[in-house]
């Protein structure tokens, strides 16, 4: 059991398992759908679900992505096979260990802010870039340098950047994008305000 801070407490695995060898090597086959990738498509799906809970903004999104791939392969080896395919498969246990992580005693979620009135944004484009960029300036560094790495172009980019921007903060996921959303909104009213004066 996982001792320390008790927010930070890891979700409990409904039932504790590990595939043997044998197991792991039938369950890497069946993700391979017979065309050798030497454990590519083992390490791409692990990816695409800390993706998916990630966007679920769950506390541990790689802890998760493990439960699901233990699942599945648990399955494979009880059953002997299974008949949907490999991605959409994993994807359906990914859903039920969402919920199960949702209804978990351990997992405390902060709310998000209540919704922002929207501002007035309109008006030249070049005025609002010019706003936009005054009012970035007058940000404390390490809130402009937040938002500009929360939000950049690539959507890909995106994830992968939110993960990291988390992990050197040290903040879950949540409180991540709390503050990103407040430093926003300060950003969206200095916005208005500056198209309105002109």
């Amino acid at each position: 059991m996982t001792t320390g801070d008790p927010a930070r407490t890891q979700p409990r695995l409904k039932r504790e398992w590990a595939p043997s060898p044998a197991a792991f090597r039938e369950f890497l086959a069946w993700l391979d759908g017979g065309i050798e990738s030497n454990g590519e498509r083992y390490l791409e799906m692990r990816r695409r679900l800390e993706d998916y809970f990630w966007r679920k903004r769950c506390e541990f999104p790689d802890r998760l992505a493990d439960e699901v791939l233990n699942r599945v392969a648990r399955r494979l080896e009880e059953e002997g096979g299974i008949p949907d395919p490999p991605a959409r498969y994993c994807y359906i246990v990914a859903r039920f260990v969402f919920l199960e992580s949702l209804r978990s005693a351990e997992r405390h979620r902060t709310e998000l802010p209540a919704d922002i009135p929207r501002i007035d944004l309109s008006g030249p484009v070049d005025d609002r870039l010019e706003c936009l960029e005054q009012c970035l300036a007058d940000l404390p560094a390490s809130d402009r340098d937040l938002i500009l790495h929360y939000y950049p172009d690539d959507q890909r980019a995106r994830l992968e950047r939110r993960r990291e921007l988390a992990a050197r903060l040290s903040v879950t996921a949540n409180a991540l994008a709390i503050k990103a959303c407040r430093i926003r909104a300060r950003l969206e009213r200095c916005v208005g305000e500056c198209i309105k004066r002109g």
